[in-house]
């Protein structure tokens, strides 16, 4: 599997970049990325959306290694992994809370989140919050009406009644071309007047397009021929991953 990422600050924003992105192995078959939006309204919440990301890798790190010696993670479903995956990440955000004294409004970042098996060929995705994700070429918008949900919301909460209500979930078949983004990918506007006549759709020429498939920097090419190439920036911070077998 390639795994191709971008993180890229919104032509509105000034001081910092609120998204954030996480892309790894656990084990020999796992691979698991993420997607984070920090709320704009929030305080500080670039620091929320990365800590969120940093917390994955922890636990992602702590798994490979007890896959390494347990060697029973294949007997759960992804489904299961993920659950557990989550659980402790809540887990880790109420003891950061705690430990850093921090406010409701410091922790509000959404969440996409991919499991992927490798060998089985199947995934299990998870949005919480806004954002867009691509299976395969189908692309899916989940748009809360500018209200999106934030994990800060629900860290009080029974998890696992949590859990089983998120309705923003999809399990995939085939690990074909797979794409998930914030929704920064859906604020693109004219900034200059293009080179050519041509008319691009960002979000098909960054989840669909395969020009430069094998360079490591793919996406940020198509950023860079978004912008200069077709006159198009993105307002919002942006955050993809794009993995494609």
């Amino acid at each position: 599997m390639n795994i191709y990422t971008t993180l890229r600050i919104g032509a509105y924003h000034i001081n910092h970049c609120e998204d954030y992105l996480f892309a790894d192995k656990i084990g020999n078959n796992k691979i698991i990325c993420a997607v984070m939006d920090g709320c704009t309204m929030g305080k500080d919440s670039y620091l929320i959306s990365t800590i969120v990301g940093k917390l994955l890798r922890k636990i992602c790190k702590s798994l490979s290694y007890k896959e390494f010696y347990a060697k029973k993670a294949d007997e759960l479903s992804l489904d299961i992994y993920l659950k557990g995956i989550l659980q402790e990440l809540f887990s880790e955000m109420k003891m950061l809370k705690n430990q850093l004294q921090l406010e409701r409004e410091e922790l509000l970042t959404t969440l996409i989140i991919l499991l992927a098996d490798v060998k089985a060929d199947k995934g299990v995705l998870l949005a919480i919050g806004d954002g867009v994700v691509s299976v395969n070429g189908t692309v899916t918008s989940f748009d809360q009406d500018n209200k999106p949900d934030y994990l800060g919301f629900h860290l009080s909460e029974d998890f696992d009644t949590w859990y089983s209500a998120q309705e923003q979930r999809l399990f995939i078949e085939s690990l074909s071309d797979i794409s998930i983004a914030t929704d920064g990918i859906e604020s693109f506007t004219r900034v200059a007047a293009p080179e050519n006549s041509e008319i691009v759709d960002p979000i098909a020429f960054l989840l669909h397009d395969t020009a430069g498939l094998g360079n490591e920097e793919m996406l940020n090419m198509k950023l860079k021929a978004i912008e200069h190439k077709y006159g198009l920036n993105h307002t919002d911070d942006l955050a993809v991953i794009r993995v494609i077998r």
